[in-house]
């Protein structure tokens, strides 16, 4: 095994000097001995010793990205915007899922703490846990302490920078579209009582059509995913509510809905009209096309990086709004 000894005497230069170059030292090495060492460690099929690497440093290159659903395109399109943004600087994300378990959340922390990664990002909602909040602000207390960076997409809870979608004012703002195509009676499929996510967003349309002066929804609870549409819209054709448009929490909510209702003969929207929430790919393939709040997944990933990369003495909170976007999954009523 080719050694930094052998380089350095292979270059001619002194083993500090090998190792300054190669080993991602902040000290300046001159141009011309750069070169050498280099040029020895390509000569010599000399590779870095990750391990001692990080050691020598005090931290990886590394970015422990902690997301609630891999399988989610949503989290998806926020890793893709993550990994890209640490391409930038020369650093490698790892991928952990909590599979929406906060006791999971708190474990990811800590080995990413014992392997000194350098950055944390976790994308997901809190739960209305304020003993599982504490508990995940305490682990990442003890993360930061030891020079690690943080970043959270979601909600301002962590005491650490946040990407904070404006969950609550997107569901307000699809509400009075929506009502603004002529529906009056509303249905939300509105996930599970304790994710703080969908409930901002439920909030946020019901809040609206309180403002119109239109009757609350039929509200169906949940799980926050396609299976989770899939079951609550069943049991909602099964209530026989009168409503002529629903609003699912976020798109895959949305697309179990989607085959629940043509499951049993509900068509999309001459039947009843639809709206998810997130605005995710898997959509421009969806038939019809899905009204939906969008959110700018990527960038989000990417401004959760650079916030945790770039130094503030206080916690920084960048707002996110979304964007209403109708499709065919919505009909235009006349009025009565």
């Amino acid at each position: 095994m080719v050694t930094l000894e052998d380089v350095a005497r292979d270059a001619g230069v002194s083993l500090a000097t090998a190792s300054r170059v190669l080993n991602g030292s902040t000290r300046q090495v001159g141009a011309d001995m750069r070169a050498r060492v280099e040029s020895a460690a390509a000569r010599l099929g000399y590779r870095v010793d990750a391990t001692a690497q990080t050691l020598a440093r005090g931290a990886s290159n590394v970015v422990g990205l902690i997301v609630q659903d891999l399988t989610d395109h949503y989290f998806a399109a926020i890793a893709d915007g993550a990994i890209r943004a640490a391409d930038l600087h020369d650093m490698v994300v790892t991928l952990g899922t909590t599979f929406r378990d906060p006791e999971r959340e708190i474990a990811h922390v800590a080995t990413l703490n014992a392997q000194r990664a350098r950055v944390v990002l976790i994308a997901g909602s809190r739960v209305t846990d304020d003993n599982m909040i504490r508990r995940l602000r305490a682990e990442l207390d003890v993360y930061r302490a030891s020079g690690g960076r943080v970043a959270v997409i979601g909600q301002d809870l962590l005491g650490a920078d946040t990407v904070a979608p404006l969950n609550r004012e997107g569901g307000y703002d699809l509400a009075r579209a929506l009502a603004g195509r002529g529906h009056r009676r509303f249905a939300m499929l509105a996930g599970p009582r304790t994710l703080l996510t969908a409930a901002d967003r439920a909030e946020g349309f019901a809040a609206a059509l309180t403002d119109l002066g239109l009757p609350a929804p039929v509200v169906v609870h949940g799980g926050f995913d396609r299976d989770g549409g899939f079951e609550a819209a069943m049991e909602l054709v099964d209530s026989l509510a009168d409503a002529t448009c629903v609003f699912a929490v976020n798109d895959v909510m949305a697309v179990g809905a989607l085959a629940a209702f043509r499951h049993r003969g509900v068509q999309v929207p001459r039947d009843l009209s639809l709206a998810g929430f997130d605005d995710i790919a898997p959509l421009r393939d969806m038939v019809p096309a899905l009204s939906t709040v969008r959110l700018p997944l990527a960038r989000m990933g990417g401004l959760a990086m650079e916030l945790a990369l770039s130094w503030a003495e206080f916690p920084r909170v960048e707002p996110v709004a979304g964007e209403v976007v109708l499709r065919e999954s919505v009909r235009h009523l006349t009025p009565a």
